[in-house]
């Protein structure tokens, strides 16, 4: 079933922010204060992050839960609030029953492919 109202689109969107959210708190081991859902519509960046978590997570998320993707819309808006908030764009999208996907350059995945590499 898909989302068919304004307000059951925004709670699908809502969910998924909060999903990440609850996500990056947990693998960082950060708390409630250092990373926060935005409420649907604000400009900017879907999740905020302290300056404690852009230590271990530098990204600026977008996220959409949508049917339809328009990926290089999307990811314009993406880069746009990254450059805002001098970090690293990521684009976070999902369809209904489908797993949750990411988007990133090229370069941005090699290097943080290479940090792991050096961390081990």
């Amino acid at each position: 079933m898909t989302a068919n109202t304004p307000q059951s689109r925004k709670a699908k969107g809502r969910h998924l922010q909060q999903k990440i959210r609850d996500d990056i708190i947990n693998t960082f081991q950060l708390t409630e204060n250092d990373v926060r859902s935005t409420s649907m519509g604000a400009k900017g960046c879907d999740i905020l992050l302290s300056e404690n978590a852009r230590i271990n997570f530098p990204y600026a998320i977008e996220c959409k839960s949508q049917e339809k993707f328009s990926i290089p819309r999307w990811w314009e808006q993406t880069v746009i609030n990254a450059t805002e908030e001098n970090l690293t764009p990521l684009l976070v999208f999902k369809q209904s029953r489908k797993d949750i996907m990411v988007c990133l350059k090229w370069n941005d995945f090699l290097s943080l492919y290479n940090n792991q590499v050096k961390e081990s």
